[in-house]
């Protein structure tokens, strides 16, 4: 029997096992890989202390220090689901091979952040790592030279096009949304200062009012149908596509949490469910502002909070 169970191994992850550890509980953690969103969030210039770091890096860093405690991490699994039991809960897991094994503990701290929205389109799965990415950060220097489309209208797919525009020939951006002042611009979830970059870029054309309809190529990407505010069908010839349409909770294995309408975990100001014995911290919650530093306090909380609930455990 674990005292604790932790699920991920990015910032909130890393976070809640350091303090663990320090408390000297009996806990492990699994994950289906380690760093999370934060290995793939590009240059880093916000964390406390170190003036710029690539994503990656950081996410090492956090590694490094979850391994100098000694603590297991049990690499390669899948949540399936949590299941109550009278005073402690079963994890069952399973690894690419199909593989099943369960957990007994008496608390869980999830942290399984959250993973890209797709489009849902003919030939954005035919043709993903062929041209179309969902991460403009790892494969954007692939497209050196060439035409490149990003969709979203999100802060995600801002700092898209922005890097293209240091990589690419010609950049389009593609919103669905029309360029109005009640839409920020075409971009109602995006900060100002990178909507003002993005517009007085020359190499960048930006399409409002567009619906993506399908990714064209034949082995390869090679163009983008898309719908005009009209309804009008146009194509643009694009070498790649970067998807930035917004992300979705990994909160799928858990039915006994209360969510919100978009599947983030419902946490109080302890990260505290409503089941419990079960924290969640990080972007998996219904927190606002998705940030790593925000993630890496949340997962400190949760971890206090765990260690407070274990104190009054009774077997």
């Amino acid at each position: 029997m674990l005292d604790l169970l932790i699920i991920g191994a990015a910032a909130a992850g890393s976070s809640a096992a350091i303090y663990a550890a320090r408390r000297k509980l009996n806990f492990k953690i699994v994950t289906d890989n380690i760093g999370g969103e934060v290995a793939l969030s590009g240059v880093v210039n916000n964390w406390p202390g170190i003036l710029e770091i690539q994503g990656f890096e950081l996410a090492r860093k956090f590694n490094e220090h979850v391994k100098f405690y000694g603590v297991k991490i049990d690499e390669g699994w899948r949540v399936e689901s949590i299941e109550p039991q009278k005073k402690h809960h079963v994890v069952i897991v399973k690894n690419t091979k199909g593989e099943e094994k369960k957990y007994e503990t008496k608390t869980v701290i999830i942290a399984t952040g959250i993973h890209p929205r797709h489009l849902k389109v003919p030939g954005e799965k035919e043709l993903y790592q062929k041209g179309v990415t969902y991460c403009t950060v790892c494969d954007g220097p692939l497209f050196k030279g060439k035409v490149t489309a990003t969709v979203g209208s999100g802060n995600a797919a801002l700092e898209s096009a922005l890097m293209m525009t240091h990589l690419a020939k010609k950049v389009f951006l593609i919103s669905k949304y029309q360029n109005t002042p009640e839409t920020s611009g075409g971009f109602p979830k995006g900060e100002n200062i990178l909507i003002d970059k993005v517009k007085e870029l020359s190499n960048v054309e930006i399409i409002y009012g567009a619906t993506t309809e399908e990714i064209v190529g034949e082995g390869r990407v090679s163009g983008l149908k898309y719908a005009d505010a009209k309804g009008k069908e146009k194509t643009i010839e694009v070498q790649g596509v970067m998807v930035h349409a917004g992300q979705i909770p990994n909160s799928q294995f858990i039915d006994c949490v209360e969510k919100d309408k978009i599947g983030q975990i419902v946490v109080d100001y302890k990260c505290r469910t409503n089941c419990p014995g079960i924290f969640a911290a990080g972007d998996v919650t219904n927190i606002p502002y998705k940030q790593i530093g925000i993630s890496t306090g949340q997962g400190i909380i949760a971890a206090l909070a765990a260690i407070e609930y274990l104190n009054k455990w009774k077997g």
